[in-house]
Order: structure tokens, then C-alpha cells, then sequence
């Protein structure tokens, strides 16, 4: 028979990678990366589903030869892009629902990141 230090020793080590193993994907999805385009003066996509309850970046690059800009009342962000070049957005963790963006230069381009 095994000592109860021995089992209480396991069952501690058993509870600690099962931990280990159900955080692990959320690190994972934790810093995921999403991409926008802003192509012939539009948000391409124009929509972007992005999973609840993690941090996030958005990568909007800039295929026009103009600035551009990545701005969003809503969840207080306001970058510019210049022509053919890239930004990194920080954003998250986010709540369900929808929260627009807009280029300021161009009141046509716009654009929401859609949250489930």
C-alpha cells in the first residue's frame, strides 16, 4: 500500500497538468493576429469575426498609395497607415458584440469587428 503523502503527491501532480493542459490553449489563442486591408480606399474584409474574451491584434496594411487611417471610437483606438505600409492594432479582451471602424479620411471605408 502506498503512503497518503505518495498519493496526495500524485493527485497534486495530476491536478497541475490538468491545469497546465486546459490553460495552454487559451495562451494560445491569447495574441492571435487578424488581417485587414484597406484596397482601393475599403476595409477588406469589411467585417472581421473575432472569438470573446481574448487579446487580439489586427494588422491593417495600407495597398493604396495614400495615408490611411484605422480609427475606432468605440473601442478608443485612432492609427495612421501611410501608402503601402502596415500597423499593428492592440485590442481585446472584448465583450459579444460589434464594434465599428472607420477610416477618417475616407467616410466610405468602414468596417466592424464582429465578436462571439
Amino acid at each position: 500500500m502506498k503512503s497518503p503523502l505518495i498519493q496526495t503527491a500524485r493527485l497534486a501532480g495530476l491536478a497541475l497538468l490538468a491545469f497546465c493542459a486546459a490553460a495552454a490553449p487559451l495562451r494560445a489563442q491569447d495574441n492571435a493576429n487578424f488581417n485587414i486591408a484597406i484596397k482601393e480606399h475599403h476595409f477588406e474584409p469589411a467585417e472581421l469575426d473575432v472569438p470573446a474574451g481574448i487579446k487580439f491584434t489586427v494588422t491593417v496594411k495600407n495597398l493604396n498609395d495614400t495615408a490611411a487611417e484605422f480609427e475606432s471610437t468605440v473601442l478608443n483606438r485612432e492609427k495612421v497607415v501611410v501608402g503601402g505600409a502596415s500597423i499593428t492594432v492592440y485590442l481585446g479582451p472584448l465583450t459579444p458584440g460589434s464594434y465599428e471602424f472607420f477610416n477618417d479620411f475616407d467616410p466610405d471605408a468602414r468596417g466592424h469587428i464582429v465578436v462571439k
